[in-house]
């Protein structure tokens, strides 16, 4: 009967282990997908902030094309 308990209780033990790596494992994954989603928020943010500029820059150009010119612009500071 020693041996049959002893068994049940190893087994026991084993799986407590188990769920313990698991319940690890689920943690760090968690933690990377909340980092992971909140870079994303980000990046979605960053994206946001350049199309605008990008927008403005186009609508800058459309209403003063001249200003694109090279040949407008004042020589660079070391003529």
């Amino acid at each position: 009967m020693t041996a049959g308990h002893d068994e049940l209780e190893q087994r026991l033990v084993d799986l407590e282990t188990r769920l313990a790596f698991q319940e690890q494992a689920l943690s760090e994954l968690s933690d990377a997908l909340a980092a992971s989603r909140g870079e994303e928020a980000r990046n979605a943010l960053a994206m946001h902030r350049v199309l605008e500029e990008l927008r403005q820059m186009r609508a800058a150009l459309a209403s003063n094309p001249f200003s694109a010119d090279p040949s407008q612009e004042p020589p660079p500071p070391h003529y």
